[in-house]
C-alpha cells in the first residue's frame, strides 16, 4: 500500500524519482535516505520510508496520506473509533508512537500534535491528528528518559487565547502527561471544562481547587472554581514550544 502510494503521489505531482528526492531534500533539510535509487526502493516495496518521509512526500507532492497507512505505522486502528493503546480513554488517533526513524532521528520520539474533541463530564475524550507541522512534535529521547515520561502517554496541543500570557501565548505548543492527574497547586493542566479544553493553573484555597489564568487582566480572566464533572483533569502539562523570546 504504501509503495502504490509513493508512486501514485510522485507520478501525479509530475515528478521523477531524482526530481522528487531532490524536494525531499529541501523539505527535510538533508538528502540522505532521498536519492532517486532509494524512492525506487520504496516504490519496489525493497524497503519502506518512515513516518517523518511519508509527511514530507505528501507535503511535496499535495497528496493526502490515508489513515489505513498512518495507521499500521503505530499498530493502531485507522481511524475505526478504537482505543488507542497505551492511551486510556482517547479514540480515533493513530498510534504514531512506535515508528522508528532513520539515523539521527533515533535520539527523537515522536509525540503526536492533536485536537481534542471534549464531551461535557466525560473523562475520555477523542483525539484528532493536527495537520499543522507534520502532526507530531520531536522530543529528545534523553530529556523523556531523564523525567520519566512514557511516550505513549504523552500528547502536544496548540495554546488558544491569552488567558495565560505571558507564561503561554496563543501559537505555542504544550506537551500533556496524560499519566499525571494529581491536582498540584501552582502547577499547569488542560482541563475538560464542560466541554472544553482550557489549559489553566491551579490554585488551592479554602479547601477548594481553582482555575487561574497567568494573564494580569483578572477582571477578564477571572478565576473559576475546579469541581465535579464540571472541571476534569485532562493531564499536567510538563513542556512548552514558543517562537516567543
Amino acid at each position: 500500500m504504501i509503495a502504490n502510494w509513493v508512486k501514485e503521489a510522485r507520478t501525479a505531482a509530475g515528478l521523477s524519482g531524482t526530481a522528487l528526492g531532490a524536494r525531499l531534500a529541501l523539505e527535510l533539510g538533508t538528502d540522505r535516505g532521498h536519492t532517486k535509487a532509494n524512492i525506487s526502493h520504496w516504490e519496489n516495496e525493497k524497503h519502506s520510508p518512515n513516518l517523518k518521509q511519508l509527511l514530507a512526500i505528501s507535503r511535496v507532492t499535495g497528496c493526502r496520506l490515508p489513515a489505513e497507512i498512518l495507521a499500521p505505522l503505530g499498530g493502531g486502528p485507522a481511524h475505526d473509533g478504537g482505543a488507542l493503546p497505551g492511551l486510556p480513554g482517547v479514540t480515533g488517533l493513530p498510534n504514531l508512537l512506535r515508528v522508528v526513524a532513520e539515523g539521527d532521528d533515533d535520539a527523537f520520539v515522536p509525540i503526536p500534535m492533536v485536537k481534542l474533541r471534549l464531551s461535557a463530564g466525560i473523562t475520555g475524550y477523542r483525539a484528532e491528528p493536527e495537520a499543522r507541522d507534520g502532526g507530531t512534535l520531536g522530543m529528545r529521547r534523553t530529556w523523556l528518559e531523564r523525567n520519566q515520561y512514557s511516550p505513549s502517554h504523552l500528547i502536544a496541543i496548540y495554546v488558544k487565547g491569552e488567558s495565560m500570557e505571558p507564561s503561554l501565548y496563543a501559537g505555542d505548543i504544550v506537551v500533556i502527561n496524560t499519566l499525571d492527574t494529581k491536582p498540584v497547586a501552582g502547577a499547569v493542566f488542560a482541563f475538560n471544562v464542560e466541554g472544553e479544553a482550557v489549559v489553566k493553573r491551579l490554585a488551592r484555597e479554602a479547601a477548594q481547587w481553582w482555575l487561574t489564568s497567568d494573564n494580569p487582566d483578572q477582571r477578564t480572566y477571572h478565576r473559576r472554581l475546579c469541581q465535579g464533572d464540571e472541571c476534569i483533569v485532562i493531564g499536567r502539562v510538563v513542556r512548552k514550544e514558543s517562537d516567543r523570546i
